[in-house]
This record gives structure tokens, C-alpha cells and sequence, in this order.
């Protein structure tokens, strides 16, 4: 899996179209691992084979573009729709909780879903079909979620490819293991406070 991301990101111009690519796709195609691929991006540009300020530039981009994709199919294709893709019970229990999320914690889900694999595919696509949320406060939250993770992810390649010159790979595995801990500390809260809120007595 490593080494056919560093053929996709190996140092041309076209490295930076498959950052923004697999960004796209992963926003409403999650089975695409883009955060993976931005931090081994990271991780080249840590090395020299990059220009860091142009990966979270493709990424942050890519992310954007995708996540407003999954808010138009979301808008135009409805709810029915949406939920007839994903047929999965799990994937519907995704979209009850962004549709939860969202009623309950407005806009700034959009930043923190982000983080969470599925959870910011089901927050953009739900954004889309409810009715409380216009698409230019949608973009601006998620021009905001976007950057961040964009540089988020980028940086922890890139500062695991400076300490690792000699062994990229080393770098590469360092940012994973930080983003997968990162994303189990937020799942781990989300569930925490969701057991919370069906303990307390009507």
C-alpha cells in the first residue's frame, strides 16, 4: 500500500493532481484512503520530493471540493436517495447521527466530523438534504475543516520525513499511527457522550 502510494505521489507535477483526486473521492467514496495519502505526500515533501505548500494546497482543495459534491448530491438527490446508496445498517446509523449532530451542534460538526472517516461523509451528505443548513454556511464551515485537516495531515508526514530522511517509511508510519489515534480518541469521546445522553432520566 506504501509503495503504490509513492508511485501516485513520486515527485511530478501529476503528484499533486492525485492528491487532489483522491481527496475528491474520498469525501463521498470513504473506501479511498485519502488522509493516508496526504501524509505520505507529507512525508516525500518532508524528504525534498514535494513542495509541502502545494500538497495541503491540492488536499485542502481536493477535500473542499469533494465534501461540497456530497453536499449537492445530498441537496438535489434528497434523503431517499442518499440512504438507498448506502444501504449498510451501519452507514445509516452514520446518517442519524449526523443528522443529530447537526441539529444539536450546528455548523462546527462540519470541522470536527472532518476527522472522522465516515463520519464526515455522512455530516456532508445529511448538511445537503436537511433544510437548517444553506450551502454558503456549509462552505465556509467546511473551507474551514478542509484547511485545517489538509495541513493537519500534510505536516504529520512532513515532520515524520524530515526525522526519517534515510527511511521514509518510518515517517509514514509514525503519521498514520498519530491520525488513527487521533480518530480513535474522537470516536472514543463521540461514544462516551452519546452513552452519556441515553443514561440521563427524562
Amino acid at each position: 500500500m506504501f509503495q503504490m502510494m509513492v508511485d501516485w505521489v513520486s515527485g511530478s507535477n501529476w503528484s499533486y493532481v492525485a492528491i487532489f483526486a483522491v481527496a475528491v473521492i474520498d469525501a463521498f467514496f470513504p473506501v479511498v484512503p485519502s488522509e493516508s495519502m496526504v501524509i505520505v505526500a507529507g512525508t516525500l515533501a518532508g524528504t525534498g520530493d514535494l513542495n509541502v505548500f502545494l500538497v495541503i494546497l491540492a488536499a485542502w482543495a481536493g477535500a473542499v471540493t469533494g465534501d461540497n459534491i456530497s453536499y449537492g448530491i445530498g441537496k438535489f438527490a434528497g434523503e431517499r436517495t442518499v440512504k438507498r446508496l448506502f444501504r449498510h445498517p451501519k452507514a445509516h446509523r452514520g446518517f442519524d447521527w449526523a443528522e443529530q449532530q447537526l441539529e444539536e451542534r450546528g455548523s462546527y460538526i462540519i470541522v470536527i466530523a472532518r476527522f472522522i472517516p465516515f463520519g464526515r461523509t455522512a455530516v456532508t451528505f445529511t448538511a445537503g438534504y436537511t433544510r437548517g443548513l444553506p450551502w454558503h454556511r456549509f462552505f465556509r464551515y467546511d473551507l474551514v475543516a478542509g484547511g485545517i485537516w489538509a495541513t493537519y495531515a500534510t505536516m504529520l508526514g512532513y515532520l515524520g520525513g524530515k526525522q526519517f530522511e534515510e527511511h521514509p517509511w518510518k515517517g509514514v508510519l509514525l503519521g498514520l499511527g498519530i491520525a488513527f489515534g487521533v480518530a480513535l480518541i474522537i470516536e472514543m469521546i463521540r461514544k462516551r457522550r452519546e452513552k452519556k445522553v441515553d443514561t440521563i432520566p427524562e
